[in-house]
């Protein structure tokens, strides 16, 4: 157990002040000792700020929703000296030993995340780890399946999601901070593959459990949460993919990416995924010049990729599939 590290909490927000004052009163609670907590507002309009002052909290003000990815980078920079960095969604509660289990078990890992299960139906998950397809399609394991002993098991996993997960703070000296290209949406996903990339994984920790509201602040099928998630799949792409992809995974992509649109159109946001499709095109040869240059994960990455995509098939295989993910196998 690290019994003695020092441990910041950062929580980015932009509204919904209600859920931040749940989550600052679960970290009041927590039976770990917390060195610092700090909320990081992204431009709220409502009464966040003062919810986090009142709450004991640090509060950086940035003005303007800059995004996930920004908010957590500049809590991240403010908490350097600390020895172990937590980062939470502001619609995340947790329960009071939620720290005291990471950190008992983290041992040498370079991150932890827990179990999180449904805030509106505690037996069925929310998420665990991250796994992600040749496709560009990532998979939060577990995902509306009921709690079971399946997801009862620790186990080393490459991609933390960022909803609930902590890191040494070295980490972000050796990896680097997330990608604010990304702005939010699975830059949680591309820092884990730069993570893979160089050996640093982590540990799911299955005794530290939280409850997630899920896209609180949007909602799930949002237009601008079904844009973001459709352009940052292709800057996965752009940033992670090897030379000969096309030839490779071109056909995995394809059919990844028509599936999510179907998905998408399913729920009415059709037309944002055809936005953020558009844009990820045109941010494509950009982000792919300025990252394909001796970047570990090029070289790296048909192993990380292939190993995850097995673990997708797996879990699904014992869990039962989902439509996308049947539909997904069935045509690669």
């Amino acid at each position: 157990m690290v019994a003695t590290a020092r441990v910041a909490i950062v929580i980015p927000t932009w509204n919904r002040s209600s859920l931040l004052a749940r989550v600052l009163a679960d970290l009041g609670r927590q039976t770990y000792p917390i060195e610092r907590v700090i909320v990081v507002d992204n431009g709220s309009t409502d009464d966040s700020a003062a919810v986090a002052r009142s709450a004991g909290a640090e509060i950086i003000a940035l003005g303007v929703n800059a995004g996930f990815a920004a908010a957590v980078n500049r809590g991240i920079r403010e908490a350097d000296a600390a020895e172990w960095i937590a980062v939470l969604n502001n619609d995340v509660t947790l329960e009071p030993d939620w720290l005291a289990q990471v950190m008992a078990r983290v041992g040498d890992a370079w991150f932890a995340t827990g179990k999180l299960l449904d805030a509106g139906a505690h037996e069925r998950i929310d998420g665990t780890f991250d796994e992600l397809c040749r496709g560009g399609c990532p998979w939060r394991c577990g995902h509306g399946r009921l709690d079971s002993e399946l997801w009862n098991h620790p186990r080393s996993i490459q991609l933390p999601p960022f909803t609930a997960a902590i890191f040494r703070s070295d980490l972000f000296q050796r990896v680097g901070l997330l990608d604010e290209q990304f702005e939010s949406y699975l830059e949680d996903v591309d820092f884990g593959l730069r993570c893979a990339a160089l050996g640093l994984s982590g540990l799911y920790v299955p005794e530290a459990v939280a409850y997630h509201a899920g896209s609180a602040t949007l909602g799930r099928w949002h237009r601008e949460t079904v844009r973001m998630l459709a352009r940052n799949q292709l800057l996965l792409v752009a940033k992670h993919y090897p030379p000969d992809w096309i030839k490779r995974y071109g056909r995995c992509v394809l059919v990844a990416q028509i599936l999510w649109g179907l998905v998408a159109l399913r729920h009415g946001a059709f037309l944002s995924y055809l936005a953020g499709k558009i844009e990820g095109m045109r941010a494509f040869r950009a982000a792919r010049g300025k990252h394909c240059v001796n970047f570990p994960s090029i070289i790296e990455f048909p192993a990380i990729v292939e190993r995850s995509e097995r673990q997708i098939h797996e879990l699904q295989s014992l869990t039962g599939f989902d439509l996308y993910w049947r539909l997904y196998f069935a045509l690669t």
